[in-house]
């Protein structure tokens, strides 16, 4: 079956930097459409970022474009989302999600594992 771990989260201050992993296995991940959602203190899910099986197109919400950068290593069967200058409302459980598109998600047609995710705190 599907499962997808994420890891990677910690404690930052504002300005800094991570890498979050996604360990991917269950399926054919080399032609998964990927996302990242995140979820803030009090907030629904929110889509972050999405990477298509090949990696050719990758798509960013407007307020992380220029920060954040959506990566696999299809070899590995890893998903990475690499987060830099990171504001306060960046903070948040971060998971990845299989879904048919890069570009959103939807609860109803993507896939995401149930676990505790990648806990995200910027603060200084």
């Amino acid at each position: 079956q599907v499962q997808l771990v994420e890891s990677g989260g910690k404690l930052v201050q504002p300005g800094g930097s991570l890498r979050l992993s996604c360990a991917a296995s269950g399926f054919a991940f080399s032609s998964a459409n990927m996302i990242w959602v995140r979820q803030g203190p009090g907030k629904g899910l929110e889509w972050v970022s999405g990477i298509s099986g090949g990696g050719e197109i990758v798509k960013y919400l407007d307020n992380v474009k220029g920060r954040f950068t959506v990566s696999r290593d299809n070899a590995k069967n890893m998903l990475y989302l690499d987060l830099k200058n990171l504001y306060d409302e960046d903070t948040a459980v971060y998971y990845c999600a299989k879904c048919p598109t890069p570009d959103r998600y939807r609860s109803s047609d993507c896939i995401r594992t149930g676990g505790p995710g990648a806990q995200v705190t910027v603060s200084s």
